[in-house]
């Protein structure tokens, strides 16, 4: 973890939003960290937090508590991973609040990796407003690489804070939805669930 504590994650309005990576506490694979993990129920099914005490790593959505459960080991084999709901509770408030609230402002610590261009894809996928999509390929034109979408994609995939890092929002250069990695069902269904929330929030 970086010495300043300059890696968070925060949307203040729809105009101020900033995803700062510096490093994170532990190496490739979750080697020297503890994980400690939450599951809590919400209108599309279940939602997993993991998180180091230094901030949020992990976020995956799914239907199973098994599978979840399994995602994360996969992706932090060399971690220590626990069930804690009472650790994870405030921070887990926070996050809910968040999802369910297109409005909402969040402000989280994060302890994640990113090179610099994940980063920069990834701030770009916090700027795609609740609801709305961008291919990759206007991704890619927005960073200045032209012809990049597929590393775009790559840098999509990767990300590991489902909803929080809005990779559903990105989409093939026709508009169809592609590669998602909880489901091409989810990414339909989390996306018209933004919509809904945008709908009542300007009613």
């Amino acid at each position: 973890m970086n010495s300043t504590g300059a890696n968070y994650l925060h949307y203040a309005n729809s105009a101020t939003i900033e995803l700062s990576v510096v490093g994170a506490s532990y190496s490739p694979g979750g080697g020297g960290a503890r994980v400690a993990y939450t599951i809590l129920p919400w209108e599309l099914g279940l939602i997993l937090i993991g998180a180091t005490t230094h901030g949020i790593c992990w976020l995956g959505l799914h239907e199973s508590t098994a599978y979840l459960e399994s995602e994360l080991r996969e992706d932090f084999p060399k971690a220590e991973v626990v069930h804690d709901d009472g650790a994870l509770r405030e921070l887990a408030a926070r996050v809910t609040a968040f999802i369910g609230n297109n409005g909402a402002s969040l402000y989280l610590p994060v302890d994640i990796r990113a090179s610099p261009f994940q980063l920069a894809v990834w701030r770009e996928l916090c700027l795609i407003p609740p609801g709305a999509t961008r291919s990759y390929n206007e991704i890619a034109h927005r960073l200045g690489k032209p012809g990049g979408a597929r590393a775009v994609g790559r840098a999509n995939g990767s990300n590991p804070l489902a909803v929080l890092i809005p990779c559903h929002r990105a989409v093939g250069a026709d508009g169809k939805l592609t590669g998602y990695r909880w489901g091409l069902d989810y990414k339909r269904r989390l996306l018209e669930y933004e919509r809904v929330l945008s709908r009542k929030s300007v009613q």
